[in-house]
């Protein structure tokens, strides 16, 4: 039988303490020296050595591919996400080209892993947004986040990337809010830093052909489109230099200038037309209702790629009457931030510039670069795929739903070198945003005197823009880029389809070809203006009034147009090269108005002005 007990061993075969300590002291020191020979003798890894590894391998552009000079290849982004130990930066973006760089840099909706903002430290979120009204709404929140102590937004926007020209309407609305932060103060205003690319092409006033052929063809025109937007912008440039009166009130019909359907956004507009909304309205004149009804229908829009695109395929009949390719310095994509942050952050914010220039070289030199950035900019707007995108960058020409030929999309991105020139800060280059800027801003003043008053008129150029972090940002960059994108022109042959034409009054010194002091004024004006067109050529024709001889008049009349070339070129040389110009005297021959009065020979006294150029 077994005993089901368990029996203990007897107490004198239990260790004694002392025994027990040397026992542990033998049995440590067998494992320290053999776990040295382990490591010596390469048995096992060594602590704090790391194990020698083949890198990842990093995909480049081929160099060979290059089509631009200066760019060395830099890795393409991954698509698994950076851990970037900076502030987290969340922009807002619209489903536009010209950002294109500023998303490839990025990697993605969020910076990844091998991306240049990765690279300089950038840690960025990318938030598609297509609502002006709720980007502003989501700035000032981020800005009172920013005022309570947050290091970082949790919500809202640090930045929202928009149209520059129609920047002034946006800081008008948005920086009397922001001003309250601090009683004041200023130090969360919003403000233009940089500038990631332009539109050149894709925005765009489309209407029927006729008014491609005969500007004055547009009066009576009802066009559908979101109201001191950009878009709107270029349709107001084209009216005030065809001297086509524009109508601000929405809800009456002027048969002598532009009337307006107001869109939410610029799918809408293309919307509003493809459903041909008509409406009944009241008809006045200069401002004042005649008593008269009328049913009108919308035959033009202003809008943008992909809002071009889905007029062409959804009714078609308009063609592009005139763009932001022709008006090509027009509408940068600007970075709007909060001062306080971009002060706080500098050393981050001149990072994400820096990924975002050296993205712009990478996508000018690269195709492959270009052809990856459309499929992320897809990703990023969840909407179509990289082939389209791709497509409407580069512009193209397709036939719309009845049979016409229509021009569609067209951007380009900014490098370094065309931020420097886009701001002025090139020798001999014209300060383009401050034009587009202050030319915009005055025509939406002049427009809707009521919005843009007191507290909310549009603030000067000097209180929202910053350069200083475009020039930090260059010396972040090792190399010098790809040269500016600058319009060329031929110095002879057809100077390709006009545009506009413009009888500027210009007030000159009596019998000579100085200015008077209202006449520097103007000069002034006509150059922010010119600059803004900066792909067409300028035609000037000088004219008199009959005071003096036919030939003395023509002398004259020649030396004035002169006169208005040399003054814009000694001020910007850069925008106006002499290829640009073509000058031409008629004297007395073509008068305005009746030489027999003061007034009429005032009229006559003039310089033409007619923009034009190629397809």
């Amino acid at each position: 039988m077994f005993n089901d007990k368990i029996s203990t061993p007897p107490t004198g075969h239990r260790l004694k303490p002392g025994a027990k300590i040397i026992l542990l002291l033998m049995i440590g020191a067998v494992l320290f020296f053999g776990f040295r020979t382990a490591v010596s003798r390469g048995w096992i890894p060594a602590p704090g050595i790391a194990k020698a590894l083949i890198p990842s391998k990093a995909a480049l552009p081929d160099l060979k591919e290059a089509v631009v000079a200066n760019v060395e290849p830099a890795p393409y982004p991954e698509a698994t996400a950076a851990s970037v130990k900076a502030p987290l930066i969340r922009t807002e973006i619209w489903a536009w080209n010209a950002q294109m760089n500023y998303i490839y840099a990025n990697g993605g909706p969020d910076t990844t892993r091998n991306s240049l903002m990765e690279k300089h430290g950038a840690n960025v979120k990318l938030l598609r947004q297509d609502d002006t009204s709720q980007m502003q709404n989501d700035l000032i929140a981020c800005a009172k986040e920013l005022h309570d102590g947050a290091s970082q937004c949790s919500a809202g926007a640090n930045y929202v990337l928009i149209m520059g020209d129609g920047s002034g309407q946006f800081f008008a609305a948005v920086n009397p809010q922001l001003k309250k932060l601090d009683n004041g103060a200023g130090e969360y205003l919003a403000q233009v830093i940089g500038s990631t690319g332009y539109s050149r092409g894709e925005d765009k006033l489309m209407g029927p052909p006729e008014w491609k052929s005969d500007a004055q063809a547009a009066k009576g025109g009802l066009v559908a489109g979101v109201l001191r937007d950009g878009d709107w912008n270029i349709a107001m440039k084209w009216a005030a230099d065809n001297q086509i009166k524009n109508n601000p009130d929405e809800k009456t019909w002027d048969p002598e200038a532009l009337n307006w359907v107001n869109a939410p956004d610029y799918i809408k507009a293309a919307e509003i037309y493809n459903a041909n909304t008509c409406e009944d309205r009241k008809v006045v004149h200069d401002g004042r209702l005649t008593g008269e009804s009328k049913n009108v229908c919308v035959n033009g829009v202003v809008t943008w790629t992909p809002g071009d695109v889905n007029v062409a395929h959804g009714r078609g009949g308009l063609v592009s009457i005139v763009s932001s390719k022709q008006y090509r310095s027009q509408m940068p994509d600007v970075i709007i931030g909060i001062k306080k942050f971009n002060q706080d952050h500098r050393n981050e914010v001149q990072g994400m510039l820096a990924a975002s220039f050296e993205a712009a070289d990478q996508l000018k030199a690269y195709p492959e670069a270009l052809k990856r950035a459309a499929a992320i900019s897809a990703k990023v707007y969840n909407e179509q795929n990289g082939e389209y995108w791709l497509k409407y960058y580069q512009g193209t020409r397709e036939q719309d739903k009845t049979g016409n030929m229509v021009e569609l999309g067209g951007s380009a991105v900014n490098n370094l070198n065309d931020n420097l020139l886009l701001f002025g800060l090139q020798p001999g280059a014209n300060n383009n945003f401050r034009s587009t800027y202050t030319v915009f801003g005055n025509i939406a003043t002049q427009q809707y005197p009521a919005l843009f008053k007191d507290a909310n008129k549009i603030p000067d150029v000097k209180e929202i823009l910053d350069t200083s972090y475009v020039l930090g940002a260059s010396s972040m960059l090792s190399q010098t880029g790809a040269e500016a994108d600058v319009a060329s022109f031929s110095s002879s042959g057809d100077t390709g389809t006009v545009v506009s034409k413009r009888d500027w009054s210009i007030e000159f010194d009596t019998g000579k070809a100085s200015f008077t002091s209202d006449g520097e004024r103007k000069m002034y004006e006509i150059k922010d203006d010119l600059a803004i067109a900066g792909a067409l050529f300028v035609t000037l024709n000088g004219h008199t009034d009959n005071t003096g001889t036919r030939e003395g008049n023509m002398d004259l009349a020649e030396r004035r147009a002169q006169a208005v070339r040399d003054w814009l070129q000694r001020k910007a040389p850069a925008n106006f090269p002499d290829s640009r110009f073509r000058i031409h005297a008629y004297g007395d021959s073509k008068p305005l108005a009746s030489n027999a009065t003061a007034e009429g020979r005032a009229k006559n006294r003039r310089v033409e002005i007619i923009l034009s150029g190629k397809e």
